[in-house]
C-alpha cells in the first residue's frame, strides 16, 4: 500500500503500524517524534496506530547543536 513519508511516496505492507514502519527504516523509536496525518503520535501509539492508503507520516530527528 502507497503511503506518504517525508513528503515521498512509498510502499509499506498493508495494515502496517507506525512502529512496523519505524523498524523496516532501523529508526529507533526514542530517537524520533511522528506526525500521522498531521498529528504528532505518542510513543505509546506507535504500536496501534494502522496506517492505511494514502496516509502521510513525516519522521522527525532529534539533532544535537548549536553554540557553544
Amino acid at each position: 500500500m502507497e503511503v506518504r513519508i517525508n513528503g515521498k511516496p512509498e510502499t509499506v505492507p498493508d495494515r502496517s503500524s507506525v512502529n512496523a514502519v519505524l523498524a523496516i527504516r532501523e529508526l529507533d523509536p526514542a530517537l524520533v517524534s511522528v506526525e500521522h496525518n498531521g498529528k504528532i503520535l505518542e510513543r505509546s501509539d506507535l504500536d496501534t496506530t494502522i496506517l492505511a492508503a494514502g496516509d502521510e507520516l513525516e519522521i522527525l530527528f532529534f539533532m544535537g547543536g548549536g553554540r557553544a
